[in-house]
């Protein structure tokens, strides 16, 4: 229709208008065409009432199209002001859209434009309301996930929070490190040490794309790697820059939505963003705490630890030991052998000694050939034991240079606490170098406390 003004309504009541003085101008030529009297039909009265109930139906019609389009339209109008006001209300706040179909959608009760209208704006609501909810979902768990530095309490919550979201009662997650896929964390996944070799999850990092396995209900399983019978089961991985850094299983009793299919590319990642940070943070420790050379604790680091050790022993009261070696005549090894050789010395060391020690306990490179091992829990005779053991496998063990064989020997002096009677951890190493000093003069290759 062409348009005459800028307001629909006016435009549809000047054409109604125009068309009732038309049908009020042509009726009397109808009339006369029915066998109405000429006189009667062409009189100027007679085309006057005519044009007047043309106008009349045509205001008719304007008052039934404000009341019966006209609310319709406000409506749709109104509806959407306040979305729009509830949208301004809530940008840059963690808050979701509340809108619910008793307070955001329009009643659809006809099956014309006007009805194809509301639904197509409820739809559009609804819509809206998902993406605002999955926004906030993802803002929300990239929060969360930034707040974990540590690779290990980054993964427990990263599966925990995502499984809630999409509703999954089992998964696990699984990172690459040093080229071998291991299970951080699962929940309700049975023979999780089996997945590190799982054959879907390896296809999955070596191909970056996620596998979707569907079980049939007819079909028994064997092995299955849940604590309940699947329905599908999702291994999705992590990707960062499109290098794989791990996977995610999850497993439910019944088939993913679309929609979780494909938010699961969003939550993935911010996750492969966190995972990177926390592997590089860890890396970064790592490197801040470890001795390059020999794989142990650093000075910095290990004196660090000791003094911790020490504070919770004095508190609870139970034991602590330290044991100062030295590698006798180490300057001998470097000028005889070269620095190489003396390094490939120096890692032997720490890889036997480490080999004698506990779980637990502390082995730390002080610098040149002097080591310090802090024994948990050990008494005199505990670190006697294990000094001597230590002391006995170096003496024994040849270091293969070329045809050479290298042997070198330790001195060891230890103290223990409560039996020395110290008030500082740095006491308690000054009386383990004392021990170790009467050693080296009294012909070394020995222990003492």
């Amino acid at each position: 229709m062409i348009r005459i003004t800028n307001r629909v309504f006016t435009d549809l009541a000047i054409w109604m208008m125009g068309f009732g003085i038309l049908v009020g101008l042509v009726f009397p030529f109808f009339m006369l065409f029915l066998g109405m009297d000429p006189a009667m039909a062409m009189s100027w009265w007679f085309f006057s009432v005519c044009m007047l109930a043309g106008l009349f139906v045509g205001a008719v019609n304007i008052l039934l199209a404000h009341r019966i389009v006209g609310e319709r339209l406000n409506l749709l109008a109104k509806h959407m002001k306040d979305i729009e006001n509830h949208l301004k209300a809530i940008t840059g706040k963690a808050q979701n859209m509340d809108c619910t179909p008793a307070n955001c959608h329009i009643p659809v009760d006809s099956k014309d434009a006007i009805g194809r209208s509301s639904r197509a704006f409820n739809n559009l609501v609804d819509t809206l309301a998902k993406s605002i909810q999955i926004e906030m979902d993802i803002r929300t768990y990239t929060q969360l996930l930034t707040t974990h530095l540590e690779t290990d309490q980054l993964c427990r919550s990263a599966l925990i929070s995502l499984m809630e979201m999409i509703g999954c009662p089992s998964g696990a997650i699984l990172i690459e490190e040093a080229g071998e896929l291991r299970v951080y964390h699962t929940v309700g996944l049975a023979k999780s040490s089996s997945l590190s070799t799982n054959p879907l999850i390896l296809d999955s990092m070596q191909t970056l794309n996620r596998n979707i396995i569907n079980i049939p209900q007819d079909v028994m399983l064997e092995g299955v790697m849940t604590s309940f019978r699947p329905s599908q089961i999702i291994v999705e991985p992590i990707v960062y820059k499109q290098l794989p850094l791990g996977a995610v299983v999850l497993a439910s009793n019944m088939a993913f939505s679309s929609e979780v299919l494909e938010n699961l590319d969003l939550f993935g990642t911010s996750l492969a963003l966190a995972l990177h940070n926390a592997m590089t943070h860890d890396q970064v420790q790592k490197l801040a705490a470890i001795d390059p050379l020999t794989g142990v604790y650093n000075r910095r680091f290990g004196l660090s630890r000791l003094h911790e050790e020490f504070v919770r022993a004095v508190r609870q009261n139970i034991a602590l030991a330290v044991l100062m070696i030295d590698i006798d005549h180490f300057k001998q090894v470097n000028d005889v052998y070269g620095h190489t050789v003396g390094d490939r010395v120096l890692r032997t060391i720490a890889t036997t000694t480490r080999s004698q020690l506990r779980e637990g306990d502390i082995l730390v490179r002080l610098g040149g050939d002097e080591f310090m091992v802090v024994l948990l829990g050990a008494s005199k005779a505990d670190a006697l034991e294990v000094g001597e053991a230590i002391r006995r496998q170096i003496s024994e063990k040849h270091i293969k240079y070329g045809e050479q064989l290298i042997q070198v020997t330790l001195s060891i002096g230890g103290a223990s606490f409560p039996e020395v009677d110290v008030e500082y951890e740095k006491d308690l190493i000054e009386a383990a170098d004392q021990a170790l000093y009467r050693v080296k003069e009294s012909g070394r290759n020995k222990m003492a406390f």
